[in-house]
């Protein structure tokens, strides 16, 4: 494949995968994991600081007090209790719905009274349902229309204030936002329980109130300050009706009453810890404290940030594809780690909520991706030049082969200087005329064994078996620093290799061999030639051509090698110059001939 068309490929596979990850994100599918993510992240929560007491409606009232629904005289007993002291609590918060008459006027009226404190506040909650809205003439379902309106009868409303206590869970059915405000039937806006209970003690302790969160759906993120039980100690509304703890130790804070035991359902799971529910006093006191910080976490647009995905996600690929391993992994490490720290440190800084899990993810899954191509990829390659060289280099060649992967395996030729060498069995025609078939067959593998051998143990190239003759060369597909005296070696060993070879064939058959050996040095065109499906190594022209004619004009058991061939082995090899005694086909008459007599080994 060529340059233009790898490029194509990168681009066009790293555009659809990115297009692919950021429709994912789109259409929701990461939500309840990206939750989980984010929610492990962002909260962090410690210890409360002790302003905010839980009142338990736990299992201690409902032993001692009996079953709810109780008088409406026990909860107005344990405020008038509360406030018995000079120094009362800043604000005593009611989650508890008082609408319509109770079982008793004068109870009503009772607690009515206990409420002329001016420190507190009670519940209201609006029903929210599907309606179908005719606007002149179009229409529309509204999902958010309120269908009912709980609030405090009107004695106890006229003496205290009320704010909401809806939640409302994401789809997970995880509590993540507040809800600022709701409005009753008659679209009046009421605030929510939490914001009352904090306007209140902010008024109490002359402190000044921090704005409402910014929203345009009204709902906002809660930053949670505590887990479940941090507000809780322990103190039942019947330890306060019975006077068993002092009021002292509530004066100038911020009390809650609600419930606080998993018979009354009232308790949800939160980002604070999605492993035990928190009970809906817990939520509204994290946000009364999330009031006090004015710390308000924010959303960033989705539009934004698949926007940031497919564009991290885009160059992501490009950067993984056919890329070196440990680079992916180093990549791969320094985005996720850079994207945690990123949303954390905004998160922290300026209360920016994002996607924690989208980036991370896909990133991830493409380094694996990217990991397995490459895998496949490094598999073909290394099986291909297996085949491709295997049978003919030596395992060092072949093992520098594998390391330069598919540069080796591209078609064509270059130009290189190298040692050609051919060795042929001499009298071999003749000897197989009067041979059985499997005798010669025997004998070629024997000595193509050999001559094989010879080459390898001298890192030579094995090129190609033709008939009897075997053809070799050395300095390619890789340099080598003395290729000649390689090549000289080699067809020493052949040399005296045929002599042992030659007894054994001469005990077994009756019949010897001998070699015939000629080398040359100089220029070549080396390369894959071929096709991708079918393609030899080798070499071609002159300097391979003289080295057949040298071989071909060689006695048995004798080196005949060229001028060029000489200098290079220098003092290094005896030689004896036949002159131009032998004619070579191609060669000017005053080529002169070696011959390989000894060859001093290192």
């Amino acid at each position: 494949m060529g340059k233009r068309a790898k490029l194509a490929l990168k681009i066009v596979s790293a555009f659809c995968l990115s297009a692919i990850f950021t429709i994912i994100c789109a259409k929701g599918l990461l939500y309840v994991p990206d939750g989980y993510v984010s929610d492990a992240l962002y909260q962090s929560t410690g210890a409360a600081d002790g302003q905010i007491v839980v009142i338990g409606i736990d299992e201690t009232a409902l032993d001692e007090l009996g079953p709810l629904p109780w008088d409406r005289s026990i909860i107005a007993d344990v405020i008038m209790y509360l406030n018995s002291i000079e120094k009362k609590p800043a604000v005593i918060g009611v989650d508890v719905i008082y609408s319509g008459s109770g079982a008793s006027e004068a109870s009503d009226e009772y607690l009515a009274r206990a409420a002329e404190a001016g420190n507190v506040v009670v519940a209201c909650t609006a029903t929210y349902n599907s309606t179908l809205v005719v606007d002149g003439s179009s229409f529309y379902m509204d999902d958010r229309a309120v269908t009912a309106f709980d609030e405090p009868y009107e004695a106890l409303l006229e003496n205290a204030q009320c704010g909401h206590i809806n939640v409302m869970p994401d789809k997970d059915g995880v509590i993540r936002h507040a809800l600022i405000s709701v409005n009753d039937l008659e679209g009046n806006r009421i605030s929510s329980f939490s914001r009352m209970v904090y306007e209140k003690y902010c008024l109490e302790k002359n402190i000044e109130v921090n704005p409402e969160p910014a929203s345009e759906n009204g709902f906002w993120y809660i930053p949670y300050t505590a887990e479940n039980g941090n507000y809780y100690d322990y103190i039942s509304v019947a330890d306060l009706y019975y006077g068993r703890v002092s009021p002292e130790f509530f004066s100038g804070k911020m009390v809650l009453i609600g419930t606080y035991t998993v018979g009354l359902q009232d308790s949800y799971y939160t980002s604070a810890d999605r492993s035990e529910p928190m009970y809906g006093i817990e939520i509204q006191a994290n946000i009364i404290d999330a009031y006090r910080k004015g710390f308000y976490p924010f959303e960033a647009g989705d539009v934004l940030q698949l926007i940031i995905l497919f564009v991290i996600c885009f160059l992501a690929a490009i950067f993984f594809y056919d890329r070196r391993v440990i680079y992916c992994v180093l990549a791969e490490v320094a985005v996720c780690g850079s994207f945690f720290i990123i949303a954390y440190a905004l998160y922290q800084s300026m209360g920016v909520v994002l996607h924690v899990l989208w980036i991370p993810l896909f990133v991830t899954i493409l380094f694996v991706m990217s990991v397995a191509v490459n895998y496949i990829h490094s598999y073909r390659e290394r099986k291909q030049i297996i085949n491709t060289f295997g049978h003919y280099v030596d395992r060092s060649v072949l093992k520098e082969l594998l390391d330069k992967g598919s540069a080796a395996l591209e078609l064509g030729g270059k130009r290189k200087r190298i040692a050609v060498l051919f060795v042929d069995v001499r009298g071999f025609t003749t000897m197989s005329e009067s041979m059985e078939p499997e005798m010669v067959v025997e004998i070629v593998n024997k000595y193509l064994a050999l001559t094989t051998e010879c080459i390898m143990n001298n890192h030579g190239t094995l090129d190609k078996f033709v008939g009897d003759c075997t053809m070799a060369f050395w300095n390619a597909p890789l340099p080598q620093e003395d290729p000649v005296y390689m090549a000289a070696c080699a067809a020493m060993d052949m040399v005296l290799g045929a002599e042992a070879l030659g007894e054994e064939l001469t005990k077994k058959y009756g019949r010897a061999v001998s070699f015939g050996v000629g080398i040359n040095y100089g220029d070549a065109v080396v390369g894959n030639i071929g096709a991708r499906e079918r393609m030899d190594y080798t070499a071609l022209g002159d300097t391979v051509n003289t080295a057949a004619r040298l071989e071909a004009n060689a006695p048995g058991g004798q080196i005949l090698i060229s001028k060029e061939v000489v200098d290079a082995l220098g003092d290094r090899a005896k030689v004896t110059s036949l002159g131009n005694s032998i004619k070579l086909k191609g060669k000017r008459d005053d080529f002169e001939i070696f011959r390989l007599d000894e060859l001093v080994r290192k």
